[in-house]
């Protein structure tokens, strides 16, 4: 599959037909003004900046559209992070002549933060590392207000730039991932089948997982195998999971694990070794450890409650 790079943000709206950007480092501009790109072979994307959409989609036929693999939760917009160097895909068939779009797009590339708060804080979102059908699903006030902010970015990097400029920027910027950090929380939250049979199908996959009775050339499962399985990101489920349970993936593992060991400990003759063994541990003392943990005892003394 070709890839196209994008290494600056002039490049990327010269390809988009858009005027020159009015700041190098950072830009806003409305979907509809930029040109159509009509596919007729799979492609990739890749920028070396940061990009966020917000879009409306609408087909000819019906407002209910599958994005990824989930349909809309609102008939308003979406919105996504795609981080500098990650490679975005796209198929001919992805390109339907009846799907009209809409919204806003903002491009920032790294250079900008440079000796500013966001410098750092900017990859404590998670969101950016979600994969495309785990996009934001917005109410129509959300979107308003994200809206919003774009303009005002927008009209900031059109006005005549002095010494306050970047710090307003950077200030809009810190509002708009915030509320989009919060929008998402409400999305973990609102959308409780989806989330009550995503984390029954989570139970299952582990279930399925350590009764293989193949743990000891397997080893543990990986955040990202349970990750694949469930057809998430790691950081989306882990996120997902926090909100819900106030687990992260990797603790929900460890808990499928110590209940695998409680139940071996109580029910068979097996040595701690040969449990850790079984359990997919190449040294014991990483299982001692992490037992004791998580019950505030060892394994033998767990054991010898049971007597």
């Amino acid at each position: 599959m070709q890839v196209k790079r994008f290494r600056t943000i002039s490049e990327f709206q010269q390809f988009r037909q858009l005027p020159k950007p009015d700041h190098p480092l950072i830009s806003v501009f409305e979907v509809t003004t930029a040109k159509h790109i009509d596919l007729l072979e799979n492609i990739s994307w890749l920028y070396e900046f940061y990009c966020i959409g917000l879009k409306k989609v609408v087909t000819a036929q019906s407002r209910k559209l599958k994005y990824g693999q989930q349909e809309y939760d609102f008939d308003d917009g979406i919105m996504s992070f795609i981080a500098p160097n990650q490679v975005l895909s796209f198929t001919a068939e992805d390109n339907s002549k009846g799907i009209q779009q809409s919204g806003w797009l903002l491009v920032l590339h790294p250079d900008f933060l440079w000796n500013t708060s966001l410098a750092s804080s900017i990859k404590q979102y998670d969101f950016w590392d979600y994969s495309v059908h785990e996009a934001l699903f917005l109410s129509e006030k959300e979107e308003d207000t994200l809206v919003g902010i774009m303009k005002h970015i927008q009209q900031e990097c059109k006005s005549n730039i002095d010494q306050f400029s970047k710090s307003i920027i950077i200030a809009h910027l810190e509002t708009l991932l915030s509320y989009a950090d919060r929008f998402y929380h409400r999305q973990f939250i609102t959308r409780e089948k989806a989330n009550h049979q995503l984390l029954a199908r989570l139970e299952t996959v582990l279930d399925d997982y350590f009764n293989d009775g193949d743990l000891i050339s397997k080893g543990l499962p990986s955040v990202a195998y349970v990750a694949q399985t469930l057809h998430l990101s790691p950081k989306y489920l882990s996120s997902l999971l926090r909100i819900l349970t106030g687990q992260n993936t990797q603790q929900h593992i460890h808990e499928k694990l110590i209940e695998k060991a409680k139940e071996k400990l109580s029910t068979t003759n097996l040595s701690v070794s040969e449990i850790a063994y079984e359990l997919g541990f190449e040294h014991l003392q990483s299982f001692s450890k992490l037992f004791k943990t998580k019950t505030n005892q060892s394994p033998l003394e767990f054991r010898a409650s049971f007597n």
